[in-house]
């Protein structure tokens, strides 16, 4: 089976339940990832769990559209606070931008931006996933930069969102959630494990970028949402103040006469 057992899974070739359970199950949550990856650490790429920081890379996600409140605003102030954090440590730090507005601020304010990216926020797909992360993960491999950082402003319910700071790499065993369930590789004899966990490595990655897009438009969506009620609100409640400001200059005028 070798690299192509998870193609072979979604093809309907993979014989056992038990298996094809578990490819299921890591696709839908990519904490499970993590759980197995740091589990069978001896079989990854070292450079996944490298720990030397000198250079960051940062990729946020913004929206490409305005009317949503201070959605990105707040994704902006994380990353800000996040880059005067690593400049106090000496750490060098790289922006690669999702979104329009995002990068219409930072090319205001004169800040670099390495890659910028617009449609992934407002339309995202797999394949575009694809493409911002692996850039950055590319750079990461070949020893450019020391670690990825994935920021976004995520979906919490329909009247809020929170920021949420991902770490894409190196992975940190330490931030791992105790996972239960058995091993993945129960249900692998004979393969070769490295070229395994490394592409189950690169799912991880892609699916993080993936998820991230996904949950910023939904909590843009959201915000959207909350900020036209808003507006609707305050429209509604200003026509109540100049009806009454008009009735009490109609009353006034009358009283005169």
């Amino acid at each position: 089976w070798g690299i192509n057992t998870i193609q072979r899974y979604l093809n309907g070739d993979i014989p056992k339940p038990a298996y094809s359970d578990k490819l299921k199950e890591i696709l839908k949550k990519p904490d499970i990832f993590k759980e197995i990856l740091v589990t069978n650490k001896d079989n990854i790429t070292d450079v996944a769990f490298n720990k030397s920081v000198e250079k960051v890379d940062i990729i946020f996600v913004t929206a490409d559209k305005g009317l949503c409140g201070g959605f990105n605003v707040q994704t902006i102030k994380t990353v800000r606070r996040m880059i005067d954090e690593l400049k106090a440590k000496k750490i060098k730090v790289r922006l690669r931008a999702v979104g329009k507005k995002g990068i219409e601020f930072f090319n205001f304010q004169g800040v670099e931006l390495l890659e910028t990216y617009v449609g992934a926020s407002s339309s995202p797909t797999y394949e575009k996933a694809q493409k911002i992360i692996k850039d950055a993960i590319d750079d990461f491999t070949n020893g450019i930069t020391d670690k990825v950082v994935l920021i976004h402003n995520g979906y919490k319910n329909m009247i809020s969102q929170e920021i949420r700071v991902n770490d894409i790499v190196p992975i940190e065993p330490s931030r791992i959630v105790a996972v239960e369930t058995n091993s993945l590789m129960e249900f692998e004899p004979e393969d070769n494990y490295t070229k395994i966990m490394d592409e189950l490595l690169n799912k991880y990655f892609e699916y993080s970028m993936y998820y991230a897009l996904v949950d910023s438009l939904a909590a843009e969506h959201s915000a959207r949402m909350q900020a036209m009620d808003n507006a609707t609100n305050n429209a509604k409640q200003r026509v109540k103040q100049l009806n009454r400001a008009y009735n009490k200059a109609r009353q006034e005028s009358i009283t005169t006469e």
